[in-house]
C-alpha cells in the first residue's frame, strides 16, 4: 500500500472515529512519535508484513475483538465442561 493510501485510510477513519477511539489513536501516535528506537526488529516487521499480505489476499482471515472474545467464551465453557 502507498503511502498516499494509507494516508486517505488514516484520514478517513479519523474522520468517522467516535471520540474514544480518537482519544486512544492519539495517544498510540503520540506515544510512537516520542519513542525514537523503532520496537520491532527486521524479523518482527517481516512477520507482519507477511500476515498482513495473508490477509489482504484472502489467504488468512481477521476476527473482530467480539468474535475472538466469543470463540474464547466458548472454548472455556466447553473446557469447564469436560467438553
Amino acid at each position: 500500500m502507498t503511502d498516499t493510501a494509507v494516508k486517505e485510510k488514516l484520514h478517513d477513519y479519523i474522520e468517522h472515529a467516535d471520540a474514544k477511539k480518537l482519544k486512544v489513536f492519539y495517544s498510540f501516535v503520540e506515544n510512537e512519535m516520542e519513542q525514537n528506537d523503532n520496537i520491532f526488529d527486521d524479523e518482527m516487521m517481516r512477520v507482519l508484513d507477511e500476515r498482513r499480505a495473508n490477509y489482504l489476499s484472502g489467504k488468512s482471515k481477521a476476527s473482530s475483538l467480539e468474535e475472538t472474545m466469543e470463540r474464547l467464551h466458548n472454548y472455556r465453557m466447553a473446557k469447564k465442561n469436560g467438553l
